[in-house]
């Protein structure tokens, strides 16, 4: 009984935030369909008919973003008032994007459509949500209308691999994915690189093993779940524009994004300094400056009171 009752605690220990979080996410589709049975809404998710249901979902998330984590959002002035796609890291889980999503929604009354990876619309219990809070399919035809539509599209290349087979030296994991670009040229769209400064440090996965990652590339499936959970400072920065150029290639494109990223995630060691002529941009070298690369969670935390920073 004593030993169950150590290896259980154990498991809530590691386990008990990121289980929060699915409970909060599933009682937000409960609370949404109770409001649409009560007010009788019959309009399209994306209507401002559920403006007032989303800035409540906004604001518990925000609550959420600034007691767990202190969380801080810079460079929103670097977003386009049109549409735009913004291409960002993605941690263990993307807690961090929620928090992203929440306070634009709440400072500038935008909603952002997020790309989502295809399991996500298998999960069962949370249609309407993902439909209210803008998540959509990553086709090339959803994004389009969207960013025809003026929105802000939001997309993490390296998606599920990425947040399963990354760890805290922040290694981008995009492989050959390049549709995100093809899609900026074909909207005559700008790409925004984002990134949340020690999101590795909240929430991590267990080491990759040969076994786990042929399960995921022959099921694509998240079979290794989260853990941690652990308040870390969270600060999301949005980097300057790579305004659209007709004469880019696709390749181009790819590259040049996935370099600026980089910037956003890693250390400049001499190796590296040949890339600071593609990023001049302060809120780009505030993240290199910050950022630890291996990460340390112990640091993280103490970011929580480094009062420079605030």
């Amino acid at each position: 009984v004593v030993i169950f009752a150590l290896m259980m605690s154990a498991i809530l220990f590691f386990f008990i935030v990121p289980l929060t979080i699915v409970f909060f996410i599933y009682l937000a589709n409960i609370l949404l369909l109770i409001y649409q049975r009560n007010s009788e809404v019959k309009a399209d998710p994306l209507s401002d008919v559920w403006d007032n249901a989303r800035k409540t979902l906004a604001s518990f998330w925000d609550i959420c973003a600034r007691i767990w984590h202190g969380y801080e959002l810079h460079g929103v002035e670097n977003l386009p008032e049109g549409a735009g796609i913004l291409v960002y890291y993605h941690g263990a889980i993307p807690i961090d994007h929620l928090y992203f999503l929440s306070r634009l929604f709440l400072w500038k009354k935008r909603l952002c459509m997020s790309v989502a990876d295809h399991f996500v619309f298998r999960l069962p219990g949370i249609k309407l949500l993902l439909a209210v809070s803008g998540i959509m399919p990553g086709t090339r035809e959803e994004c389009l209308s969207a960013l025809r539509k003026g929105h802000l599209v939001s997309i993490s290349p390296g998606g599920v691999r990425e947040a399963l087979f990354s760890d805290e030296s922040y290694q981008l994991m995009w492989g050959n994915r390049k549709g995100f670009a093809q899609v900026a040229i074909d909207a005559k769209v700008p790409i925004i690189p984002m990134y949340t400064q020690n999101v590795r440090e909240a929430y991590r996965m267990f080491k990759e093993t040969r076994f786990l990652r042929q399960l995921y590339e022959s099921t694509r499936l998240p079979f290794t779940p989260p853990y941690g959970g652990i308040p870390v400072k969270f600060r999301t920065y949005i980097g300057e524009p790579i305004p659209y150029d007709p004469n880019i290639s696709t390749e181009e494109l790819v590259e040049k994004s996935q370099c600026l990223s980089c910037l956003l995630h890693k250390q400049i060691h001499k190796g590296q300094l040949s890339f600071l002529f593609q990023t001049k941009t302060a809120v780009q070298a505030l993240i290199v400056k910050h950022q630890r690369i291996p990460g340390s969670i112990w640091k993280a935390l103490l970011d929580r009171f480094d009062a420079k920073k605030k």
